[in-house]
């Protein structure tokens, strides 16, 4: 797999210096971002595109290359697939589109590239896909791509990995985390997946330093291959399926060529390998940093504290709706709250009042994160003042000091929250849905894993006692 994300040496299949010439976007993009390897563009006329030296046909070229992208004619593409393989190539990425989202002849095509593919025992992902980016290796192949869209992903690698089956989600994804705190290792858009699919991609994952995988896909090929990857993945795995109804599953169809399977199937799969299903595509990209910068919720007590009493009330009901749980906040540590400054209210959930200084915040953060009855927080702080921002900075390293997540959100516009959190690199969430979710969210996944340790480590213990 490693030569689908850092090859040493790339084939553009299709590449020409035509201005609306899809490959030659490739060109310029790897140029664009300084890809170290070397790039060759193969089209009929042998021309250079963008700088990259060009050859009129694969058995032209210098090398056997570690990677072909290949995006010609639908018609083309078997016979390239064989002239790739009989030069030497072993790893294609096909994106051209035109086979089995298109019906009976587009089926034809895609089992000669299957075929063809079988033969000279290569792997491809696609067809009919976007192509792929490492962040960390300096790598994208997405075709029709603007450079300047994607070089700051390039230059601020993170360790979130996502498999994808829509070039336009895809797209969403980069473009929302470029201002979060968490940010983006790999992104694969596999297309119809006649090859490589999410779950050979799930397993590469494990070897990485991806630390949380996403997904969204519009069908599951082999269901049984999912489980067992999923279940011995020692990532949290989160996942968007379109098709739950009828008319999902049909746009699908068209779109990927991927019946969406029985939905009920697929939750009970979700279930039993403990993937989290998420409810929302914007969840596929805001969720993920409640496990790239905060520890595990280990338990449903949750603290509240707000220096805007009205969404302490709102962060309650949400709270108890989601299935978590107002902490209990005993007497000595009310007492203490009270001590701090301004405090209208000690209880859950804590109302702060307005002479505050960041003191008194970090004094409220060290009361509540070290109280036993308390599993996690959910901070509401509105920034009124600077030395909020810098409470929430350190309230981030105290929640690691403590081995106990919190859940920002401040009550400011989308666009004040945006700037905020890109500037200072803070893990704050756009609205108290997102925060509440994200603390469920972790609780699951931490739940579900210490099952599967469970699950691991009884069949040795009864190996053990049976001797």
């Amino acid at each position: 797999m490693d030569k689908f994300f850092s090859p040493e040496s790339v084939a553009v299949i299709g590449a020409t210096n035509s201005l609306f010439n899809l490959g030659g976007t490739i060109c310029n993009m790897l140029k664009h971002i300084q890809y170290e390897g070397r790039v060759y563009a193969v089209n009929p006329r042998g021309e250079d595109s963008y700088g990259c030296a060009g050859f009129a046909a694969v058995h032209e070229l210098p090398e056997a290359v570690d990677l072909a992208i290949i995006i010609v004619t639908a018609r083309l593409v078997p016979g390239i697939v064989r002239e790739c393989g009989q030069k030497g190539g072993r790893r294609l990425i096909i994106q051209s589109a035109g086979f089995a989202e298109e019906g009976e002849g587009g089926r034809a095509l895609q089992e000669e590239v299957n075929t063809a593919a079988r033969d000279y025992g290569m792997r491809f992902i696609g067809p009919n896909c976007l192509g792929l980016m490492d962040a960390h290796s300096r790598f994208c192949c997405f075709f029709g791509a603007s450079p300047e869209r994607y070089g700051a992903l390039i230059g601020h690698p993170g360790s979130v990995s996502y498999v994808v089956q829509s070039g336009g989600v895809g797209a969403l994804i980069l473009e929302s985390l470029q201002a979060d705190a968490a940010k983006v290792n790999k992104i694969v858009s596999i297309g119809n997946k006649a090859d490589v699919d999410e779950a050979d991609l799930i397993e590469y994952f494990q070897h990485d330093n991806t630390e949380v995988v996403g997904l969204y896909l519009e069908n599951v090929r082999d269901g049984n291959k999912l489980l067992q990857v999923a279940r011995s993945s020692t990532k949290p795995i989160l996942v968007y399926k379109v098709g739950r109804t009828q008319e999902g599953a049909r746009a699908a169809m068209s779109h990927t060529a991927g019946m969406a399977n029985n939905d009920a199937v697929f939750e009970s799969v979700c279930r039993q390998a403990g993937i989290i299903r998420v409810e929302s595509i914007s969840e596929l990209y805001s969720m993920p940093k409640i496990f790239t910068t905060m520890p595990p919720l280990k338990g449903r007590r949750i603290a509240v504290f707000t220096n805007t009493g009205a969404l302490g009330g709102i962060g309650t009901d949400l709270l108890v709706s989601s299935g978590m749980q107002m902490a209990s906040i005993p007497q000595e540590t009310q007492a203490r709250l009270k001590q701090t400054g301004t405090v209208y209210n000690a209880t859950n959930p804590i109302d702060l009042g307005v002479e505050m200084s960041i003191q008194t915040y970090l004094d409220i953060f060290e009361i509540l994160l070290a109280t036993d009855t308390i599993d996690g927080l959910l901070p509401i702080p509105n920034v009124w003042q600077d030395f909020v921002i810098e409470a929430i900075v350190e309230l981030v390293k105290m929640c690691h000091a403590y081995h106990k997540p919190a859940a920002i959100y401040i009550p400011n516009t989308v666009e004040k929250i945006i700037s905020i959190r890109s500037t200072h690199d803070l893990p704050v969430f756009l609205s108290l849905e997102e925060a509440v979710r994200a603390l469920s969210i972790s609780y699951q996944y931490y739940t579900q894993s210490q099952k599967r340790e469970v699950g691991v480590s009884a069949p040795s213990a009864r190996r053990r006692g049976a001797g």
